[in-house]
């Protein structure tokens, strides 16, 4: 500890530290999984894979359900599970309803979505305009989830959809009695058009049985420093 104090002490001078992994966030996170006994994760608006690898790196050893809309994300995500035999990717995207439908393309990849990205998002982050549009499938976990649902699965669902988390609850209505537990990307203000904000969305998962139990910081404005999102975690 002596060390990492005076590495840090040197490291200051150019603005830098040393800081623990996991950081707090993860542990909580990761205590919680453990806690509910949860073994298979399904991981909405996967991207290139990133929330799956970090479960892996804390010693997460249970199914993941990876799903992401975009080819050409998707092509990169499906290469990153190729080796995991426990690790399974799906090219759609969750909704309310089944149906084909255009995504629109962000410049970061990250901030794609099916709604319409609001001013305070594209002055908070420029590089996340849209770039594009892509056709894309549209499915219920209603309507997919008997595909890759075990009696004795405990599952953990999260939704990072950009503004469309309430759509993919809406289309997972039969079966969240299937699922323990919830992480849900919420907004404190308007993003995206027609996204919920985070205290409806709090109030719409307390309706269905679960509470909250933890935050996780996502993302902010740099200038102003005031919080835009954060991830919610839910268990019933």
């Amino acid at each position: 500890m002596k060390i990492v104090n005076l590495i840090n002490k040197s490291l200051t001078k150019i603005g830098a530290q040393l800081v623990r992994y996991p950081d707090h966030d993860l542990k909580r996170r990761m205590n919680l999984l453990k806690h509910y006994r949860i073994n298979k994760v399904f991981d909405v608006g996967a991207n290139i894979g990133s929330y799956a690898n970090t479960l892996r790196k804390l010693g997460y050893h249970g199914d993941i359900i990876s799903i992401e809309p975009l080819t050409a994300v998707y092509n990169i995500l499906q290469n990153n599970a190729q080796k995991d035999v426990k690790w399974k990717t799906i090219n759609i995207a969750l909704g309310s309803k089944d149906e084909e439908t255009y995504i629109n393309i962000a410049g970061n990849s990250d901030s794609s979505s099916l709604l319409e990205m609001l001013p305070e998002h594209i002055s908070s982050a420029p590089k996340s305009s849209y770039i594009g549009k892509e056709k894309i499938t549209v499915r219920k976990l209603d309507t997919i989830i008997s595909n890759y649902y075990n009696e004795d699965d405990r599952i953990f669902l999260k939704i990072d959809t950009q503004g469309f988390e309430k759509e993919v609850l809406d289309g997972s209505i039969e079966s969240l009695s299937k699922i323990i537990g919830l992480q849900v990307e919420m907004s404190l203000i308007h993003l995206y058009n027609d996204g919920i904000l985070y205290l409806e969305m709090i109030e719409f998962l307390k309706t269905k049985g679960f509470r909250l139990l933890s935050l996780e910081n996502v993302f902010s404005n740099s200038e102003t420093g005031q919080l835009l999102q954060v991830d919610g975690i839910f268990f019933r």
